[in-house]
């Protein structure tokens, strides 16, 4: 029987300096093209999900109409 697998967050605790790398994992994914960002997520989606159900892929942008007065 498989295990289902959890998201367990990260804490990190340390001085300011010694912590001050993160930004290398911003610049790694800043570097990709954006596919590749939405294929990594994709991927972290859908490992996360129950058997059987299915990720929501629908987008939606709202803008609110400025007036032209």
């Amino acid at each position: 029987m498989p295990t289902e697998r959890k998201i367990v967050p990260v804490v990190k605790k340390g001085l300011m300096i010694t912590l001050e790398n993160d930004d290398c994992d911003l610049d790694f994914w800043l570097s990709k093209i954006p596919n590749e960002r939405v294929k990594a997520i994709t991927l972290l989606v859908l490992s996360s999900l129950k058997p059987g159900t299915q990720m929501d892929r629908s987008h939606v942008v709202r803008r609110k109409i400025k007036d032209q007065d």
